[in-house]
């Protein structure tokens, strides 16, 4: 499994995703703290979970990309011995990247004047086709 990306685990963090990203990170925080199947209760108690540790800590400091980076090993190290985990970890990465927060950010600037023809701003556009008279 590919790691996380700290950009993204900092946009999470950081509310920079909305409301979205608080269900990320309410969702990744619930998976971290996920107790493995068969683990007794004297262990959950005593111990907490690769990743419990610095989930908090970039909770408590979220535009800190050291600290992304620090969860998104321990994520990638658990994920490497918990099955269950990498499963569900893999889960949420891909509804994370979805979100596409940081990366690749767009910005729509028009100027110069008045504009002679539609005019279409966003971000991955696809399968468009303005069937118009041409313009000459």
């Amino acid at each position: 499994m590919d790691p996380i990306s700290a950009a993204l685990l900092v946009a999470i963090a950081t509310g920079a995703a909305g409301e979205a990203g608080k269900q990320l990170w309410g969702g990744l925080a619930g998976l971290v703290r996920r107790r493995p199947a068969g683990e007794t209760a004297e262990l959950n108690a005593a111990s907490s979970n690769p990743g419990e540790s610095e989930l908090a800590l970039l909770a408590q400091s979220p535009d800190d990309v050291d600290l992304a980076r620090a969860l998104s090993e321990a994520l990638t190290h658990r994920a490497e011995h918990d099955e269950a985990f990498r499963a569900g970890l893999m889960q949420w990465h891909q509804q994370a990247q979805a979100l596409r927060t940081g990366d690749g950010e767009t910005k729509n600037t028009i100027s110069g004047g008045n504009q002679s023809g539609p005019v279409l701003q966003g971000r991955d556009f696809s399968g468009i086709n303005f069937n118009g008279p041409s313009q000459k």
